[in-house]
């Protein structure tokens, strides 16, 4: 797991300096910046990793709850053999490291770099928006994996899928699996995330994002087919949490700056200068 994180720490300061073109370890002064001269992204920074951690701890409170609901079944009835059909269609020895390559390091990566990019854009309606973006991501989605469980489609054996994931990363079960539950599927969050980000880039007006931000999502929609993880269903899913995330995303985040706008100014005109 160590390597994980070290290969996606890596990753994202190729991808801030890619994004934005300037030096990606500014990002961390100017978030320290951020974080200190105001409060409200102070909460919503604090916000953000609290559902974190919640999502995080999720497994531990489903167990807790002793929930033996499966809806798998019902998923296999609505869509049948879809997915086996992507992976027959679809499958070749040398696109399966570069699909695993997404799915592993360039959804986190494109997540957290995306807040670097914003940041040294100057861009703090984006930076704000992308923090509410994955907070309703996960408070929507933490729901749902708690209240309605749907497995993994290549461990439901009647859809005929399988792990592909294991022909690259064959310790996935050992060393990944502790992250996510095997019946976390619905919606996917590798979808509503990637395209969350893809959707924000596209309201940034960064051209060099939005192919990066674009490129990754489709890859990552598509990789959950082809590794034999995601419903289509679950795909769906997570688009349209993926909309809505990023829609009201952008308006909370207009509306918090707004305010903060509208205090300054007010208070410039209380106190004008002599």
């Amino acid at each position: 797991m160590d390597h994980i994180v070290l290969y996606t720490v890596v990753l994202v300061i190729a991808l801030v300096w890619i994004g934005s073109r300037r030096n990606p370890f500014t990002a961390l002064i100017e978030i320290g910046r951020e974080l200190l001269g105001s409060y409200k992204f102070l909460l919503l920074f604090v916000g953000l990793f609290g559902v974190l951690a919640l999502n995080k701890y999720e497994l531990q409170i489903e167990k807790k709850l002793n929930i033996t609901s499966d809806f798998t079944p019902f998923i296999f009835g609505l869509e049948g053999h879809f997915v086996q059909s992507v992976q027959h269609l679809f499958y070749s020895p040398w696109l399966t490291p570069i699909i695993v390559f997404f799915y592993i390091f360039m959804l986190q990566a494109v997540l957290a770099a995306s807040l670097g990019v914003y940041l040294l854009d100057n861009n703090r309606v984006m930076l704000y928006a992308t923090c509410y973006a994955i907070i309703l991501n996960y408070a929507i989605a933490i729901p749902f994996y708690l209240f309605f469980p749907v497995n993994e489609v290549w461990s439901y054996a009647p859809a005929g899928v399988r792990f592909v994931m294991l022909d690259v990363f064959p310790r996935f079960e050992q060393e990944y699996r502790p992250l996510s539950g095997l019946d976390n599927c619905f919606p996917s969050l590798h979808t509503s995330i990637s395209v969350t980000m893809a959707l924000l880039a596209y309201r940034s007006g960064n051209r060099r994002w939005m192919a990066i931000t674009t490129l990754s999502a489709v890859v990552i929609v598509f990789g959950i087919f082809y590794l034999g993880i995601h419903w289509l269903t679950d795909m769906l899913g997570g688009t349209v949490l993926a909309i809505l995330s990023a829609t009201v995303g952008v308006q909370l985040a207009k509306l918090t700056l707004r305010t903060s706008s509208e205090r300054l100014t007010f208070r410039s005109r209380a106190n004008p200068m002599r």
